[in-house]
């Protein structure tokens, strides 16, 4: 296995994946090269046991919510210095991608702040499976999962999503 030949194949499936959980270019760029960094660092090591992509996609989910969590734990953390420090600084992030029609804006906003409080495992469910259009069994291979239980995760998160939402529209 080439590290040239896997990075030519996977890496807009990377990109993709990382931009549906942080819905920024540039960290869905910098998750990108992380992965294959971690790809490179890895490769020889790859018992493959599972399919190259099954691997690819672990990883890049994975890396995925690392970044978030530190995005999480900055955000914290910068909230605790700003009410010391300038209270009136404190804005909500910009959501930023490409693509997205104006008048669609603050529907995907809406959707993307709904899918954002789901818990990782439901997060991760409804993206493999409605954004990138995965099988439950693919699914549940990559998360290491049963089917069963990749689909008890897609209810609770489409019910989780429709709560969400409409706790932000007031409902």
């Amino acid at each position: 296995m080439q590290f040239d030949a896997l990075f030519i194949t996977y890496k807009n499936m990377v990109y993709n994946l990382a931009l549906q959980y942080v819905q920024n270019v540039e960290d869905a760029e910098e998750i990108t090269q992380d992965v294959f960094v971690a790809i490179h660092h890895s490769l020889n090591s790859f018992k493959q046991n599972a399919e190259v992509s099954t691997w690819i996609y672990r990883i890049a989910i994975n890396k995925s919510l690392d970044y978030l969590k530190r995005k999480k734990r900055k955000k914290r953390f910068g909230f605790i210095v700003s009410i010391f420090e300038n209270p009136e600084t404190m804005q909500a992030p910009s959501f930023n991608h490409p693509g997205i029609a104006i008048e669609q804006k603050q529907a995907i906003q809406l959707i993307f702040s709904a899918l954002n409080q789901l818990n990782d495992q439901q997060k991760t469910a409804i993206i493999l499976s409605k954004i990138e259009h995965k099988s439950q069994k693919e699914v549940a291979k990559i998360m290491k999962l049963t089917p069963k239980a990749v689909e008890s995760l897609i209810v609770r998160a489409k019910n989780n999503l429709l709560k969400n939402i409409k706790n932000k529209e007031g409902l």
